[in-house]
């Protein structure tokens, strides 16, 4: 039975997606941290919508009801 293999998020290497793997989809966990560490410090985004920017923004003060 072939195993499924994924590339390593960060670095690329090739990871086999079994147990032997606890960190997979990363290949190591100072890759695994490295991946965390980047979103932590907005380096990764997912795009929302530009009225929920817009509605979170920290620009504007927050209206009183």
């Amino acid at each position: 039975m072939a195993v499924l293999t994924v590339n390593c998020p960060s670095c690329r290497r090739v990871v086999p997606w079994s147990e032997e793997s606890p960190y997979r989809p990363f290949c190591s966990l100072r890759c695994k941290q490295q991946d965390f560490c980047d979103w932590a410090n907005e380096r990764h985004a997912i795009p929302g919508r530009e009225e929920e920017d817009e509605i979170f923004s920290e620009d504007e003060p927050m209206r009183e009801a």
